[in-house]
């Protein structure tokens, strides 16, 4: 019997120490190195605001939509696997990728589906569209596109917002870091929303 009480006090000892470490200090010390500056953003989910209200994060992309698609003023990001339509838009509840191989049929289709309609709506020949544009990332989710994608949707979105090309393509020099999709890129949501902002009568 003593050795019984001897062990549950050991037993009780050690829940109330794991307790307290991994219950209480663990998680209040995520926090305050999630209160760090140059952090918090990141931990916050990177939220983007406009006139005080959440638009979005600019850590995942989620396509937009245009009202009337024969005019559309917005840049798109690259396609998602998860979607229901080729282009998209991708559901940011679920992502992940196709794992289909390169030389799977049906993603030998999509890829040429998508390739034909992105030169149908930027109204350039299928060769111009670039990689990025046509394929989907591991997560489906990528916030960023290839300067070359964003270039090839410049004269569409300053003949329907009404901006000059010059305007519009130095809003897309701004919006371009290194991080992207392993190449300089391109966040689709900070531009769209700069271009809404310069557009004539927004």
């Amino acid at each position: 019997m003593k050795a019984f009480l001897k062990q549950t006090g050991a037993g009780v000892r050690v829940l109330l120490v794991f307790t307290v470490l991994l219950g209480v200090i663990y998680p209040l010390g995520v926090w305050a190195v999630s209160r760090v500056p140059g952090l918090r953003a990141n931990a916050e989910g990177s939220v983007v605001e406009q006139n005080g209200q959440a638009v979005g994060s600019s850590l995942i992309g989620i396509d937009p939509v245009a009202a009337d698609p024969a005019h559309d003023p917005w840049f798109h990001n690259r396609p998602s696997a998860g979607s229901e339509n080729p282009l998209g838009p991708g559901d940011p509840s679920s992502s992940g990728a196709s794992n289909k191989g390169a030389y799977n049929e049906d993603l030998i289709a999509a890829i040429k589906e998508r390739r034909d309609l992105i030169a149908q709506r930027e109204g350039v020949s299928p060769d111009r569209v670039p990689a990025d544009a046509v394929t989907a990332s591991g997560s489906g989710l990528d916030p960023a596109i290839s300067a070359e994608y964003a270039e090839l949707q410049i004269p569409r979105v300053a003949r329907v917002t009404g901006l000059p090309e010059a305007k519009v393509r130095q809003l897309v020099n701004e919006h371009t870091s290194g991080a992207g999709v392993g190449i300089p890129g391109v966040n689709v949501l900070e531009l769209n929303l700069a271009v809404r902002a310069a557009a004539p009568g927004r």
